[in-house]
């Protein structure tokens, strides 16, 4: 190891050496965030509700499947794996619907980061459908729309 130190250029030495009198006090490849930079606005999280959004599922979950493994937790009133219209297999997300707030609550305790499938899934509380004909995304160009 030290001759590789030797052997190096002056300017990569810092690469190979390991003591912080050598080290540069930034290393180089990671770049310092500027001062002025603002942290990603979080995305808004929903009210808790009885219906779960659930996301990462694998393309072999089927709704029987996730009703049995959300059941664990409470009553689950409804479950359903979004499907391909044409393959017919999972899009990697679906909805539970427990009788409860506080089973919906357990629910996400129990689930939220956990193997299905072989697949880590996530659950939160799933956000209400905006009303027919009002745009999603208000960032989206409006072609079209004067």
């Amino acid at each position: 190891m030290r001759a590789a130190v030797v052997a190096a250029p002056r300017g990569l030495r810092r690469f190979f050496c390991t003591n912080s009198s050598s080290a540069s006090p930034s290393f180089p490849f990671i770049p310092s965030p500027p001062s002025s930079a603002t942290p990603a606005p979080a995305r808004q999280m929903a009210d808790p509700n009885t219906n779960l959004f659930v996301s990462g599922l694998s393309k072999r979950t089927t709704t029987e499947k996730l009703r049995e493994e959300f059941s664990k937790f409470g009553e689950v009133v409804h479950a359903r794996v979004v499907t391909d219209r044409v393959s017919g297999y999972s899009k990697g997300f679906g909805f539970v619907k427990y009788a409860t707030i506080e089973e919906a609550a357990k629910g996400i305790e129990g689930m939220d980061g956990k193997f299905l499938d072989g697949w880590v899934i996530f659950a939160e509380y799933a956000r209400p459908r905006p009303p027919p004909g009002q745009p999603v995304n208000d960032n989206a160009p409006q072609y079209g729309r004067q």
